[in-house]
């Protein structure tokens, strides 16, 4: 039987879901205000110690949520009360990067491809299974500095094997320079992360953003490039000074306001409507 972690009320059940990240694999389910998860038992002492952070656990969202400007801003505040209780994930940092280096001009279900086929060629296997399809971790990026650039593009990655095998080359000659850019001050991570092949303002703010917790970044991309002309008048702007103005509007949390801009400029897309 799975190990069993988190609360175990029988009030409020939600439905249950199953992720993986890094070397972890666990169900997760809402039960009332509480997170319950299970894992496998020979992988439940590693999900025990990893799901908080994962989930970002020791920040309460709410009240971060409310500390922004949402009071001066009426359309800030109707994507505050959309998306009651949205909160950031706390993605691993190589992965992470690995992710937003895939990214390039893709949609997310093109990227779900690519990070799969590098996971099942290039990843150590998890020991759990899903409709009998063995699952695997991503390879680190001590292992992909091993993997052969053609090897890379067999796994639907196209000009971005190039950007992901030199990275990889690099931070297998460098051990330690991800794990110190983590920990660095936004301004100096950022430019560390900038210095990497294929890594610009964008990619760079959504690692610091996701992998890292740093809420004063404040990632530029379709979505808020639309949001920002639409809603604040900001037309033909480029995206670095937009993300200047972000952190300027929003604040040492525009981060998390970006998120709500995100998410409440795509709801409206699937609707195909546009509120001005």
């Amino acid at each position: 039987d799975p190990a069993v972690g988190g609360a175990t009320s029988s009030r409020g059940l939600g439905p249950i879901w199953f992720g993986q990240w890094a070397d972890c694999a666990a169900e997760v389910r809402l039960e009332s205000a509480h997170l319950a998860w299970r894992a496998r038992p020979a992988s439940a002492p590693r999900v025990a110690a990893a799901i908080g952070p994962y989930f970002a656990a020791d920040r309460d969202f709410g009240a971060l949520a409310d500390a922004l400007p949402w009071r001066s801003d009426a359309h800030l505040a109707a994507c505050l009360q959309r998306f009651p209780g949205l909160r950031l994930l706390r993605q691993p940092f190589g992965e992470t990067l690995l992710g937003f280096l895939c990214s390039a001009t893709k949609q997310i279900v093109q990227i779900k491809q690519m990070m799969a086929l590098l996971a099942e060629r290039h990843g150590a296997a998890l020991g759990v299974s899903i409709d009998g399809r063995p699952l695997h971790r991503l390879p680190t990026w001590h292992e992909l500095a091993t993997v052969p650039e053609a090897e890379l593009r067999s796994c639907l990655l196209g000009f971005r094997a190039r950007y992901i095998a030199a990275t990889a080359r690099f931070l297998a000659a460098h051990p330690g320079w991800l794990e110190e850019t983590e920990t660095l001050p936004y301004a100096a991570a950022k430019e560390r992360l900038c210095s990497l092949p294929g890594v610009g303002e964008k990619v760079a703010d959504c690692v610091l953003l996701f992998g890292a917790g740093r809420l004063e970044a404040f990632p530029v991309d379709v979505w808020i490039l639309r949001t920002l002309e639409l809603r604040y008048g900001l037309d033909g702007w480029k995206p670095a000074p937009l993300a200047q103005f972000g952190r300027a509007h929003f604040g040492p949390l525009a981060g998390l306001a970006q998120q709500y801009l995100f998410a409440h400029e795509r709801a409206l897309a699937r609707r195909g409507s546009v509120e001005k």
